[in-house]
This record gives structure tokens, C-alpha cells and sequence, in this order.
């Protein structure tokens, strides 16, 4: 396959062969002592696959992670109008308790994944979850608005520790063949976390209040959080490399210095500017007129996150038949024609626009995330990391900008706002597309 046919990579084909006579290089500034938890390596031939050993279980921890972690993190996503009402708080400083939670997540996504780094994937992961859980444990317990945002931006700089160093992990442990296949199982983890926190929430904050439904997401997690520690098993690729500031600052500069990565990080950052402003705002229009439904029923409106996990878990595939970039186009278009549908007043409209949108977003994530895991090839907890820096910050900026339009315009301003940010997605990738092409031309002049 040319590299113009591959997708967002230019450099590494989809299908290119795993080197099998050594373990992936490590980083530049690897040293001789293992992590604490990490085992000697063998070679390149034990890592996973699927039917293989250890395959099942590891993708199940994984799972849990992912689901642990969006459940923490956009616990209170469906809850902002009963928190509005609650503590005589406005659409926009409501907003703050999931942008505090995605602000701090990206903001320690860096310095996280060094720990990862040094100490292994699944120490700092543990590490990261067990502080997540606790502190999901104290938010019902907020006083005020203020202090509500203040631990949420805590749970969030906690969580940090997840998304980069499982998708490195995943890099280290997982046969190159099947990196798609296994980081899309685990985006479906984030999906069904983050429809089954929005649906319980939802369901038990109408029988009892959004403190008690917060509190039931903390117990999940502390679940979840137990289970994936029992699961995962031990790393047997891992090298620990260094905390020296020289050699951390010299890994994101290369990763900055790639124009794919470059390329990729901005796409993150759009796809979830866009989900991140529909699922913050969505509470707050389907409680208006003309639907004014019950809090039940629009925390069950987050049942349409299952096509997230189906359209996640079939990246691999997706990316099989259309190339990378051929994937992010449909996945771009899928998000944009979901937005112009949930215009409409017709509430069967706007459940399939839901589903669009969450397909869309799903499988762009899950193709952005794989690409940067293969592109990478030293460093990677840290390419990961400013993956996941720029996807929450694009949460963020959704969250806030797409509560500030609906207050401003309605609804058709947090469309707008998706549709633009769609349209960068759009010009990136065909700038990835123009430049593959011209890589491609000069290798066969």
C-alpha cells in the first residue's frame, strides 16, 4: 500500500511488518534499571494479540480504566441544570465543573506521563485512579459552586495519569498489527463510561438530588478502579527512562517539530471541542421547551454513547477499507450532518443527530489516538501526552464556548461552533492528504 493510500500516516504503512528480533526501541534516555513494575523484556514475539495469552485480560483492565475514567470525569456533564438550580448557579459557571475537570487533565497529562516514564504505565496508573476515586468520594460533599470546581479540577489533574500512559502501554505491550484494534477497545471503555455516568446520574439524581447521583459514580469507579489494578498484566517491554528536564524537553520538542503529530493533535483538540460543547449544553435544550423532559430521561439520552463504543471498536476495520484519512473524512462528515440534524424541534431528529455526532466523534478519536501510538518512535508516553493535552483542552474550550453560545444564541450557536471546528478538522487532514501526496511523488521521481 502507497503512503498516499494509508491515512494520516506518511511515514509508516498501515500494514507494515513488526520487527520480531527486538523488543521496540526504547527511549533515547532509557537507562538499565527496570520499573517497579515492570519484568525483563523478552523479545518482540511475546507481544500481545488478539487470541493470544493475556490478550483478554489486558484489554478488559484497559476497559474498566477507560470507563472509570469518563465517568469521573463527566460525572456532572448531565447534571449542570439541577447544579444551575442548586447552588443559584448560571449555565456558564456550571459549565466550570467540567471544564475544571478537562483543564486539569490537560494540564498534568505532561508531567504525568514523565512519571509514567520512569515509574511504568501501570504504577502511575493505579497511582492516578486511586486519587481520582477518592476525591470522586468528596465532590458531593461541595459546599458551594466554588469548591465544587476546585475538586473537580483536582479529579481531573488525577485522572491525568490515564490516557497517555494506557495508550503507551498499549504501544509497548500490543503486537503493531493490532494497535487499532486494541486502543479502539479501549476509547470504547471511555464511550460506555461515559454513558453509563451520564445514565445512572441521570436516573438517580431524579429520584435523589445530583449529590447522591455523584457520590454513586465514585462508588463505580472505586469498582472499576480494584478490578483493572487485579487485570492488567505486568509490563514486559517497558524500559524506564529518565526525569532529567533536558531529556523530557527534548522529547516534546521532536514530537512538536512532526508536522503529522502536529496535524494529529489538532484534530483531537477539534473532534472534542465539538463533543465536548453538545454533551455540555444537550441537558440544558432537551429541559427547555419544546421537550421539557425529566432528568431521567436525558441522563437516558446518553444511551446513544453505544455507537461511540461500536464505532470505536471498528476503527480498526474502518481504517482497513478507507486509510486514515479516508476514516477521518467520514468521521468528520458523520459529526457535521448529526449537528445540522439536532436543529431541528422534532425530538426523534435530534436523538439521531445525537447518534451521528457520537459515531463521528468516536471514530476520529479512536483514529487520531492510533496514529500518534504509531507515529511515535521514542517517547511515547509523552506524544500520547500532548495528544491528550490538546483533545481536553478542545473539551474545554467546547464546554465553556458551547454553554456561553447556547446562552447567548441557542442551540444554533453551539452548532455553529461544532460546524467550524468540523471545517479545521477538514482543512488539516487535507493538508495531510497534500503532503502524503507530494512525499509520494518524490519517492518515485
Amino acid at each position: 500500500m502507497s503512503p498516499a493510500d494509508t491515512g494520516a500516516l506518511t511515514r509508516v504503512s498501515a500494514d507494515a511488518p513488526a520487527d520480531t528480533s527486538a523488543s521496540p526501541a526504547p527511549a533515547p534516555a532509557a537507562v538499565d534499571m527496570p520499573a517497579p513494575d515492570a519484568a525483563p523484556a523478552p523479545d518482540a514475539d511475546s507481544r500481545l494479540t488478539p487470541g493470544g495469552p493475556g490478550y483478554r485480560r489486558m484489554s478488559f483492565a484497559l476497559f474498566l480504566a477507560g470507563v472509570a475514567t469518563f465517568a469521573l470525569l463527566y460525572s456532572t456533564q448531565a447534571l449542570l441544570p439541577l447544579i444551575s438550580e442548586d447552588m443559584a448557579a448560571t449555565a456558564g459557571a456550571a459549565s466550570w465543573t467540567v471544564a475544571a475537570a478537562t483543564g486539569g487533565l490537560a494540564l498534568f497529562v505532561l508531567p504525568m506521563s514523565a512519571l509514567s516514564e520512569r515509574f511504568g504505565r501501570r504504577t502511575v496508573m493505579t497511582a492516578s485512579l486511586a486519587v481520582a476515586v477518592t476525591v470522586g468520594l468528596l465532590v458531593p460533599f461541595a459546599p458551594t459552586i466554588g469548591w465544587l470546581v476546585a475538586l473537580r479540577a483536582v479529579q481531573g489533574a488525577a485522572l491525568a495519569g490515564l490516557p497517555a500512559s494506557a495508550t503507551a502501554y498499549l504501544a509497548e505491550e500490543v503486537r503493531p498489527k493490532a494497535l487499532v484494534t486494541a486502543i479502539g477497545l479501549f476509547v470504547a471503555g471511555n464511550s460506555v463510561g461515559g454513558m453509563s455516568g451520564r445514565l445512572l446520574t441521570g436516573w438517580v439524581a431524579q429520584l435523589f438530588g445530583w449529590r447522591v447521583a455523584v457520590g454513586t459514580i465514585g462508588l463505580v469507579a472505586v469498582v472499576c478502579a480494584v478490578a483493572f489494578r487485579l487485570l492488567l498484566p505486568t509490563p514486559r517491554h517497558f524500559t524506564a527512562g529518565s526525569l532529567r528536564p533536558r531529556v523530557l524537553l527534548g522529547a516534546i520538542r521532536d514530537h512538536l517539530g512532526d508536522p503529522l503529530l502536529r496535524r494529529l493533535y489538532a484534530i483531537g483538540a477539534l473532534f472534542m471541542t465539538v463533543f465536548g460543547g453538545v454533551y455540555t449544553v444537550i441537558g440544558y435544550r432537551l429541559t427547555d421547551a419544546p421537550f421539557s423532559l425529566p432528568q431521567g430521561i436525558i441522563g437516558s439520552i446518553f444511551l446513544v454513547y453505544l455507537v461511540g463504543t461500536v464505532s470505536a471498536s471498528t476503527t480498526g476495520r474502518l481504517v482497513g477499507r478507507l486509510g486514515r484519512r479516508g476514516a477521518l473524512y467520514l468521521a468528520g462528515g458523520t459529526t457535521a450532518a448529526g449537528l445540522l440534524l439536532s436543529l431541528a424541534d422534532s425530538l426523534p431528529l435530534v436523538l439521531l443527530g445525537l447518534v451521528l455526532i457520537t459515531a463521528g466523534f468516536f471514530a476520529g478519536h479512536a483514529v487520531a489516538s492510533s496514529a500518534v501510538s504509531r507515529t511515535a518512535t521514542h517517547g511515547r508516553a509523552q506524544a500520547q501526552a500532548l495528544y491528550q493535552s490538546a483533545y481536553y483542552i478542545g473539551s474545554s474550550v467546547g464546554s465553556t464556548l458551547g454553554a456561553t453560545a447556547y446562552h447567548a444564541t441557542g442551540w444554533a450557536g453551539t452548532v455553529a461552533l461544532g460546524l467550524l471546528a468540523l471545517a479545521g478538522v477538514t482543512s488539516i487532514t487535507l493538508l495531510g492528504t497534500r503532503a502524503a501526496r507530494r512525499t509520494a511523488a518524490t519517492r518515485t521521481a
